[in-house]
């Protein structure tokens, strides 16, 4: 599994249900073209800032709910960390990618083997956070580009898990 995110200065990702600000290059570049035909792992919450709560198109869409009665057409739903785990494990030629929020990211970082982030840089007023991943010594950088990118205000960071060899 992989992780992808888009965080401020301070690993803040989100204020009061929404995104802190929006990067239409970074989602057609990069989320875009990595997501596609794989399968996105993100919260109920987070569906509700997609607009008018549409799933995206041409990926397996899994929402987690802890709401047994919860049902979106079109998405699979789990319930628990370890249902996505399953769903990981059962679907290995696909790429499972975590794309949010707060609780499903720190709920499953731990197990991805890659963080694709990119990093605004700015500070904003926020209420929602990722783990730092600078201060976690599981993860290492492994690439960080400043080109392109930053031109538009923010940097492309890839960061590794440190143990590649674990399974779950």
């Amino acid at each position: 599994m992989k992780i992808i995110a888009a965080v401020d200065n301070n690993w803040a990702i989100g204020n009061k249900g929404d995104l802190l600000v929006s990067l239409p290059e970074d989602q057609k570049d990069t989320f875009r073209r990595l997501t596609l035909g794989n399968a996105i792992v993100y919260g109920r919450k987070t569906l509700c800032t997609f607009p008018g709560q549409k799933l995206l198109p041409g990926r397996t869409n899994i929402i987690m709910s802890r709401n047994p009665s919860f049902d979106k057409e079109g998405a699979i739903v789990l319930h628990s960390m370890d249902d996505v785990l399953a769903y990981s494990r059962e679907h290995q030629e696909i790429e499972t990618y975590i794309i949010g929020g707060e609780e499903v990211y720190r709920s499953l970082y731990s197990y991805c083997t890659e963080a694709i982030v990119s990093r605004i840089s700015h500070s904003f007023e926020a209420d929602a956070f990722f783990p730092d991943l600078d201060k976690d010594p599981n993860w290492k950088e492994e690439s960080h580009s400043n080109t392109i990118h930053s031109i538009k205000g923010y940097d492309f960071v890839v960061y590794h898990y440190r143990n590649q060899n674990f399974k779950f």
